[in-house]
């Protein structure tokens, strides 16, 4: 076997440069292949509460990763001393650990044809976020909460107003010739009031917004406004019966709906057998009203980048249309194991073998209002907070705590807690009986409101 013995670097000029340069110092040294990850950022947030600055954070942040190869044995190691002795160090271990792990005959990086990445501006990246000053940036997030505290005197108390920003700068180098690079910028602003009723009893709720750029993020004010809002209408909470009821989920909560097909269609959940989707490729497994899209190219998206965590360029991929299982989410392993082709959702940290990560991973809108598909109920339920994680993704059982608002006569009536949502999700993705137009990406992961037919409501 070759030895490890490292060639003395040039000192690199940047990250880029650097990724390059850990990855021919590695095939120098032996290695059958190679990759290499360097990420840097910086990262600024606040959290306000009644007034004074509570918690105040900035900091800096760059590290290093490395997977080397000998045929079918790796090894990664990481480091975020980016020292000469410091990389030289994690490289050598690499180098070493690499030879005496087993054998995994799946493992590798993607072969050179697949390589790639979207040309192009894509709208991840705006330096405004950290344009404010100090001052002005905590003073986003007193206006948020100023906002939630002046709505109503029942806003009585307050978990805090926060301001967060953040850019980041990813590096990918691979001996296969690869080597790509990204920035990211993000900015939020949230309000997390307390309201509280004569006789003390006290809910809490939330809101936020967050944007790429200062310029699409909502004003504090309305964030605030919004908070208030969401935890008064909890006042007054009561219990139900137990009743077998239309639920209709908000798209806060609706998301988890979709976060639950993202494991069944996890390539790696279905190779191991641990989905109740596996084996289930072109087989309906829920109602023609439903298409879902993984989609790692749309600008500005919170999921969308110009590559994969393994240098495959991003792409659109049909999950499930019009009820019928169309693909898994992949990544190079995955697809090896399955006898598939990836779907470019590697996902990956400094260290380790790429897991699998959505893209913008969203339910397809229907043509109704809300309002609309709320007015068609007689009784039932509106779900605007799970507790707990309650569903088994072999079995599809599912049973979760809830809270929400009351549907009577087609109106959002009095809220309700201390009940919980059941049924099996093999059967609940074919009563998705109705899906609204309000879709909006608040993440990488999206849904508009949606109604579930024949599910448990639990309570008294």
């Amino acid at each position: 076997m070759p030895s490890t013995q490292l060639e003395t670097p040039q000192l690199a000029t940047d990250l880029r440069d650097l990724a390059q340069d850990i990855v021919r110092r590695a095939t120098k040294a032996g290695a059958t292949a190679a990759e290499c990850v360097v990420r840097e950022g910086d990262e600024f947030c606040t959290l306000v509460r009644l007034g004074q600055v509570e918690t105040l954070k900035e900091s800096g942040s760059k590290s290093i990763g490395v997977r080397v190869f000998f045929g079918q044995r790796a090894a990664s190691t990481y480091s975020s001393d980016f020292s000469q002795e410091g990389l030289d160090r994690m490289l050598k271990s690499a180098l070493e650990l690499a030879k005496i792990t087993s054998e995994d005959p799946f493992a590798g990086i993607p072969d050179a044809s697949q390589l790639g990445q979207l040309e192009g501006d894509l709208d991840l990246y705006h330096e405004d976020v950290y344009s404010l000053p100090g001052p002005d940036r905590i003073d986003y997030a007193r206006r948020a909460e100023k906002a939630a505290l002046d709505f109503d005197p029942r806003i009585k108390n307050s978990e805090g107003g926060s301001f967060d920003a953040a850019t980041g700068h990813k590096v990918l180098a691979n001996s296969q010739g690869f080597v790509g690079e990204y920035k990211r910028s993000y900015c939020s602003v949230a309000a997390v009031p307390i309201a509280q009723t004569e006789d003390g009893a006290m809910q809490r709720d939330y809101w936020f917004s967050v944007a790429r750029t200062l310029k699409k993020l909502d004003p504090p004010e309305q964030v605030g406004r919004i908070a208030a809002e969401r935890t008064l209408r909890r006042l007054g909470a009561r219990k139900v019966k137990t009743a077998h009821v239309p639920v209709v989920y908000d798209p806060m909560v609706a998301t988890s709906i979709l976060e639950h097909i993202f494991e069944g269609v996890n390539g790696d959940s279905v190779y191991r057998g641990a989905s109740f989707l596996a084996g289930k490729l072109g087989q309906k497994i829920a109602g023609e009203n439903v298409t879902i899209i993984d989609d790692g190219t749309m600008p500005g998206g919170f999921g969308t980048s110009p590559f994969d965590g393994e240098g495959i360029p991003t792409r659109r991929t049909l999950v499930v249309e019009k009820g019928v299982l169309s693909s898994y989410l992949l990544n190079t392993y995955t697809a090896k194991k399955l006898g598939l082709k990836t779907t470019a959702n590697a996902s990956r940290g400094l260290a380790g073998t790429p897991g699998i990560g959505p893209g913008n991973y969203f339910l397809q809108p229907g043509p109704r209002t809300p309002k609309q598909l709320i007015g068609d109920i007689k009784e039932g339920l509106y779900v605007t907070e799970f507790l707990g994680h309650g569903a088994n993704l072999v079995t599809g059982d599912y049973s979760r705590g809830a809270s929400g608002m009351w549907i009577s006569g087609g109106e959002l009536a009095y809220p309700v807690e201390e009940i919980t949502v059941a049924g099996n999700l093999k059967e609940m993705f074919f009563n998705i009986s109705e899906i609204a137009n309000d879709l909006e990406f608040r993440g990488s992961v999206a849904s508009p409101t949606l109604r579930i037919d024949g599910l448990t409501v639990g309570g008294e």
